[in-house]
């Protein structure tokens, strides 16, 4: 399973890398055609940034949960005790599995609207934009659940490094 995991990863940040390119061809027109008056104004390279820079955002934000990368908030002391870390980490990556739960419910139901959506200026279909919310959310748990593996693993781990 790790290997499926450690693989989609590899695909997220090769797509993330695919996107910030692509993002990259309105945004450059946009500014091209402001200063040279031989360039067509083009209305769809503001729409097609921005729903680019929609799907960087989700997608960085599933390579930062498998990273760890995320932000965080102390509210409490950090533990002493690399048990109390565990539970610590299993805590904050169940409260992060349920907000993906979240996406993943509210998300399709967000998507479904997409499917008779399309976009005014580029025609797109908002499907392809919505989608990216619920898939988010359930890489999020993808990930999550591989933390939460090893947050257990290391709770039942007795100090000579076996398990209990």
């Amino acid at each position: 399973m790790k290997i499926l995991i450690d693989g989609y990863y590899r695909f997220l940040k090769m797509v993330l890398t695919l996107l910030m390119g692509l993002m990259l061809v309105p945004v450059i027109l946009q500014i091209v055609s402001r200063y040279f008056d031989m360039i067509p104004r083009f209305i769809w390279t503001e729409e097609v940034a921005r729903f680019c820079f929609v799907w960087i955002i989700m997608i960085g934000s599933m390579i930062a949960v498998r990273d760890g990368a995320h932000f965080d908030v102390d509210l409490l002391p950090h533990p002493r005790s690399s048990k109390g870390k565990a539970v610590f980490q299993l805590i904050v990556h169940l409260a992060m599995s349920l907000m993906a739960l979240v996406f993943i419910r509210f998300g399709f139901d967000f998507a479904r609207l997409g499917i008779v959506q399309s976009s005014e200026m580029s025609g797109i279909n908002m499907l392809s934009i919505y989608i990216s919310f619920p898939l988010a959310g359930a890489s999020w748990l993808l990930f999550l659940s591989e933390k939460i593996v090893i947050d257990i693993d290391l709770i039942f781990e007795t100090d000579s490094g076996e398990k209990a």
